[in-house]
């Protein structure tokens, strides 16, 4: 990772095989997550029932890393897994919360 991440814009970090990467919930990035999990509103509220699946974690933490030497989906899902949920939810809590209020 290049830089911290800055809360304030939604931005998080997930250590992925060992490497910090930028979890960065730009609007390309959301558009992507939404095109393949379906409507976020849909995907907070299903987070906040604990309704959310591991694979729709991942697949919106993936979305959000940067394009350049994205890791595969792959290592994501394994990260998610090698954290845990209780911790997994730390960056996802993140980039959901810039979902639902946007950048400030």
């Amino acid at each position: 990772m290049t830089k911290p991440a800055n809360p304030a814009r939604g931005e998080a970090s997930l250590t992925i095989d060992g490497q910090e990467f930028l979890l960065r919930p730009t609007f390309e990035a959301l558009v992507a997550a939404e095109e393949e999990l379906g409507s976020l509103f849909t995907v907070v509220e299903q987070a906040a029932e604990g309704a959310l699946t591991m694979a729709q974690m991942a697949g919106l933490l993936w979305h959000c890393l940067p394009m350049q030497n994205r890791p595969e989906r792959s290592d994501v899902g394994a990260a998610v897994l090698r954290l845990g949920l209780v911790e997994a939810a730390k960056p996802l809590r993140v980039v959901l919360s810039q979902i639902i209020k946007g950048s400030q």
